[in-house]
């Protein structure tokens, strides 16, 4: 009788055991990435009252009689495995993980584990946790390589001074592209059409240079492209500078190269003709040439300028002298002709391709791009190597669209930049963590490590969403993991919830309270046997 009035009582302290389990559960149904928990019961112990005989040859035998003496709780089991729903934050700094992995953080004494991801950089720029301030443990990036160093884990301080700006990079390709158009009439002025390049020195600061493309020979489709000025921020000639610092030394000869003997051609314009000897009007009239005024006349007293009838620069005129080896005959019309020498690159197009125009070579025969000897101006300029295989010659309407632009031809190497403020920070999937910045870099910063034990449900809980190994979990190795190496992500912007579900938790409850229930009527029966048994005696 004393038995079952035990047995009843330690029924009683078992449900009430797994009740707690259940209200603990219940109580976290929104915690961040809780994992619930559940109990299983389990009996103490027998007393044998008779104990197993064998059969002998005359009997049967007896199996042993056993009274049990209650019952214990067997375990408590965390479900660690079922992961939780997904709520959506919108911060970027909180971080769900999926499969078996753990956050790693650290509590100034001892690295500790984590499902919940809910994150912020501190006031010293560290990645900490938002309830308890712990540092998140990852990986830092190689200063030389520029790649993740995956050693010991460290706190992952993200926002140093370093880190919150991107260094200048000097410009070291750019690319000219675009259509030419032999009919523009700035290609055949004596400016020539204009080009600019915006560049970068070492320190970030901001350089236009200017170029002028020329034509050479019209009928050849061979043109010269000339530097004209460097400039810096504030509109001043820095190749001026350069020019007048000292002359005899500091000459375009540092920057180009060696000059280049262009021989320039302008046809004859509007309906004059040439027959090997006179030029005449459009009324045929033989015009005679006024070497002194630069001018052809008819016998009337009719004139025409040289600029109007070849459409060339006053200054050209200047040097413009008939009959000469300048003047060539090409049928009915004529070609003026002349020599000049010039700081610049030849540019070449392939007239004899069907259609005509496309790029053959710029500088010498066979190349692709030219360096520009930026270096020769000292400080902290670099050389600039400028590819022309995309330019184009075309007609275009008299339209000119070429151009230079900073970077290769793919526009991704050497395009050079200023000094950059980080504009934000994301988290890839991996776990790695980048910087932007407002000059076009994307930067690595750190990567954030995971770890997995061979039995995480034996893992002790701390409390605060923490984890901490035991000997039956398996050892944390110190360094961690990618998370993608069993097959995990990170998603940022978003938290795992709690995994536990109420309407399981409502049921055992049901079933715990029946137990405790039918466990208390042990008691109370029991007491109504003892006092039978008191009874007895009046």
């Amino acid at each position: 009788m004393m038995r079952a009035l035990y047995s009843g009582v330690s029924g009683l302290k078992t449900h009430q055991t797994k009740m707690d389990v259940i209200g603990n559960n219940i109580a976290n149904v929104n915690t961040v990435a809780f994992k619930s928990s559940s109990t299983t019961f389990s009996d103490i112990m027998y007393q044998n009252i008779s104990n197993a005989s064998g059969a002998t040859a005359n009997k049967g035998g007896v199996n042993m009689k056993q009274i049990g003496l209650g019952v214990t709780t067997g375990s408590t089991s965390v479900n660690i495995s079922t992961p939780g729903s997904t709520q959506t934050t919108g911060d970027g700094w909180d971080l769900r993980i999926t499969g078996d992995s753990f956050f790693i953080v650290n509590n100034g004494k001892e690295n500790l584990f984590t499902k919940a991801g809910a994150f912020y950089i501190d006031g010293s720029g560290t990645l900490t946790t938002k309830a308890t301030g712990y540092n998140v443990m990852g990986w830092q990036v190689d200063t030389t390589t520029g790649t993740i160093r995956k050693d010991t884990v460290s706190p992952l301080r993200i926002m140093t001074g370093t880190n919150l700006t991107s260094p200048p990079e000097a410009t070291t390709e750019a690319n000219c592209s675009g259509v030419l158009d032999k009919n523009n009439v700035q290609i055949n002025s004596d400016d020539g059409y204009i080009m600019s390049l915006t560049f970068y020195d070492a320190l970030g600061y901001s350089y236009s240079a200017k170029f002028a493309v020329k034509t050479a020979d019209v009928d050849t489709l061979t043109y010269t492209v000339e530097l004209t000025d460097i400039l810096d921020a504030n509109n001043h000639s820095i190749l001026k500078d350069y020019l007048e610092a000292d002359p005899v030394n500091n000459t375009m000869t540092n920057i180009f190269g060696e000059p280049t003997n262009v021989r320039r051609s302008y046809n004859l314009a509007g309906n004059f003709t040439y027959d090997g000897t006179n030029f005449r009007d459009a009324e045929g009239e033989v015009l005679t040439y006024d070497d002194a005024n630069k001018k052809f006349k008819t016998a009337a007293g009719v004139e025409y300028s040289v600029t109007s009838m070849f459409g060339i620069s006053d200054k050209q005129a200047e040097d413009f002298t008939f009959p000469s080896d300048r003047i060539t005959q090409n049928g009915t019309s004529a070609v003026y002709s002349y020599t000049e020498t010039v700081y610049g690159y030849r540019l070449d197009f392939k007239e004899d391709e069907p259609d005509g125009g496309t790029f053959q070579w710029v500088g010498q025969e066979g190349s692709d791009s030219v360096t520009l000897k930026m270096s020769a101006l000292g400080g902290e300029f670099r050389n600039i190597n400028v590819d022309f295989s995309e330019s184009q010659c075309y007609d275009n309407g008299k339209n000119c669209t070429l151009g230079l632009d900073k970077g290769d031809v793919t526009g991704l190497k050497g395009l050079g930049r200023r000094l950059g403020s980080m504009t934000g920070v994301e988290v890839a999937e991996n776990g790695e963590i980048y910087g932007s910045y407002d000059n076009g870099t994307r930067r690595l910063l750190g990567q954030i490590a995971v770890t997995t034990f061979p039995n995480p449900a034996g893992l002790e809980k701390l409390g605060e969403n923490c984890y901490q190994q035991t000997l039956n979990s398996g050892d944390f190795d110190g360094i961690g993991q990618d998370i993608t190496a069993d097959g995990g992500k990170m998603s940022s912007g978003v938290l795992e919830m709690s995994n536990v579900d109420l309407a399981t938790e409502f049921t055992e409850m049901i079933t715990t309270q029946r137990g405790f229930q039918a466990n208390s009527r042990i008691i109370t029966t029991s007491d109504s046997l003892l006092e039978e048994l008191v009874n007895l005696k009046r």
